[in-house]
């Protein structure tokens, strides 16, 4: 239902720190209605061009405060609220070359209520921002 609504478009750019690009990210929602703790998303996978990024790279911010998916599920006391955009990174040496690429973001959620393990995926073509 709001799989197409994941990826933010025109999010896309490298990190840079200290001079050296060290990885790139991009603004992603949560595809559900209501929010969740941060210990209730259970995966968070990034693909580009084809090739899956190894979990361990992968760091979640939001308002601020950076995780480690690891660390994302001892998270009691932090959430990531429906509509709110948090900034998915991929630590990468290099970063992505220039160009337009096929990024895919897929969620894996625990929630309550539900009998199964939702995963909710979105893929969009983005342009690395300048």
């Amino acid at each position: 239902m709001m799989d197409n609504k994941m990826i933010i478009e025109g999010s896309l750019a490298n990190v840079t720190e200290n001079g050296a690009v060290t990885g790139f990210s991009f603004l992603g929602r949560l595809p559900y209605y209501r929010g969740l703790g941060l210990s209730m998303v259970e995966d968070i996978a990034v693909e580009v061009d084809g090739e899956a990024m190894p979990r361990e790279t992968v760091r979640f911010t939001v308002r601020g405060k950076t995780y480690t998916l690891d660390e994302m599920e001892t998270v009691y006391d932090d959430r990531w609220n429906f509509g709110e955009k948090a900034q998915i990174s991929v630590v990468k040496a290099g970063g992505l070359g220039d160009g337009t690429h096929k990024v895919s973001f897929a969620v894996r959620m625990r929630v309550s209520y539900l009998p199964f393990v939702p995963t909710t995926k979105d893929t969009k073509d983005l342009a690395l921002a300048a």
